[in-house]
C-alpha cells in the first residue's frame, strides 16, 4: 500500500457508532480501507478477503527480520517470497 491520505465523510450515525465501536479493537481504519478496496476494485467478498489476507501475509514474509538475512539469488528471501505471493493475488 503507498501514501494513506486522510477523507472525511458523512455517514449514518448508525454506522458512526458501530465504526467507533470498532475503532476501540484498534481496527476501524483497516474496516473501512478493506471495504473501499473491494467496492473501488469490483471484488467479491471472498476475493477482498483472500487479496487483504496475502497482503497481510506479505508483509509479514517481507518485514521478518530473519527472512532479510538470507538471499536467494541476490535478493533478500523476505522479498523473494513477497513476490511469490503476489502472483496469487486476484
Amino acid at each position: 500500500m503507498g501514501r494513506l491520505v486522510a477523507y472525511s465523510c458523512f455517514i449514518p450515525e448508525d454506522h458512526y457508532k458501530r465504526l467507533k465501536a470498532a475503532a476501540k479493537e484498534r481496527k476501524a481504519a483497516s474496516l473501512v480501507r478493506d471495504g473501499l478496496t473491494m467496492i473501488l476494485e469490483n471484488q467479491s467478498a471472498f476475493d477482498a478477503g483472500y487479496n487483504a489476507a496475502l497482503k497481510d501475509a506479505m508483509k509479514v514474509v517481507y518485514d521478518c527480520a530473519e527472512a532479510q538475512m538470507v538471499a536467494v539469488q541476490g535478493k533478500d528471501l523476505g522479498a523473494h517470497l513477497k513476490g511469490q505471493l503476489e502472483m496469487l493475488l486476484k
